[in-house]
């Protein structure tokens, strides 16, 4: 694959992966990860190689366009900041345990697990009906320090930033209005991809087979041509959710997983589709 081609598609899939990132709250893992692993392979990378550096490197852009999103978020007031941070103190030990299963798992496996989550949370999403809600929610900490573990073992273990968990978690079974559990799953997603970025560094310190420019299973020049488009294009995703109706969010988000997961699970070279 030429380099110039290779180099144009990070930049691409960072854009688009900011803007989700912004206006769905997601980390953009279930973006990156099927982008990168394809590049890898296409490149001579070994599969399972090439996926633990696509996971790796995933949750180390979700970090910093994480942070942007949240930010912008937080000054719309649509970040809960108390359950957040809650969230996030168990994301940080689930991304750990979940980026060490990983290391010792293959990649088969991976992403068979990676299209299952993936299709599971847009059909939940679909068929879920989203009440109106105009409070905020009062719940106990144990029950955000329960599915801060969830999100955080997610996170780590696919790559991803746990938004695709999250965000369903929190409006459909903790009763948060759909634009705060964005603006709260973006504040989690930065505490969730911490834990599992140190795993995959230390995990692949003594890794072969890498490709050029890994610092463990991160890969800098794909952080560098991901971050650069994504970071900024967090907050014009984050403008553009709070604009569009909330309806219109979620069947949004339930459209793009579902393509994700039946390109991770295979089914359309199963099917010898060209998409």
């Amino acid at each position: 694959m030429d380099l110039i081609v290779y180099i144009l598609i990070l930049l691409l899939t960072g854009t688009f992966v900011g803007f989700a990132s912004g206006l769905l709250g997601i980390g953009g893992g279930f973006i990156m990860v099927p982008v990168q692993f394809f590049l890898l392979t296409a490149l001579g990378i070994d599969p399972d190689t090439s996926l633990r550096v696509a996971f790796a490197t995933s949750l180390m852009v979700i970090l910093p366009t994480a942070l942007s999103g949240a930010l912008g978020h937080w000054r719309r007031g649509a970040v809960l900041t108390g359950p957040a941070i809650i969230l996030g103190t168990t994301g940080i030990i689930g991304g750990v345990l979940g980026a060490v299963i990983s290391s010792q798992s293959p990649a088969a496996l991976l992403s068979f697990i990676f299209g299952i989550l993936a299709l599971g949370s847009a059909l939940w999403m679909i068929a879920s009906r989203y009440p109106e809600i105009d409070k905020d929610p009062s719940h106990p900490k144990q029950s955000y320090l329960f599915w801060g573990f969830l999100g955080g073992f997610s996170s780590g273990l696919l790559g991803i930033g746990g938004g695709v968990v999250m965000v369903p978690l929190l409006n459909i079974l903790l009763k948060f209005p759909i634009r705060k559990a964005i603006g709260t799953s973006t504040a989690f997603i930065i505490f969730a991809s911490l834990g599992g970025i140190v795993t995959y560094i230390f995990t692949g310190i003594n890794a072969t087979g890498l490709p050029p420019y890994s610092v463990g299973y991160v890969n800098l020049l794909q952080f560098v041509a991901l971050a650069g488009t994504s970071i900024p294009m967090a907050r014009v995703g984050v403008k553009a959710a709070h604009k569009i109706p909330e309806k219109k969010l979620k069947y949004i988000f339930a459209a793009l997983l579902v393509y994700i997961a039946l390109k991770m699970m295979g089914v359309f070279q199963w099917l010898n589709l060209p998409l």
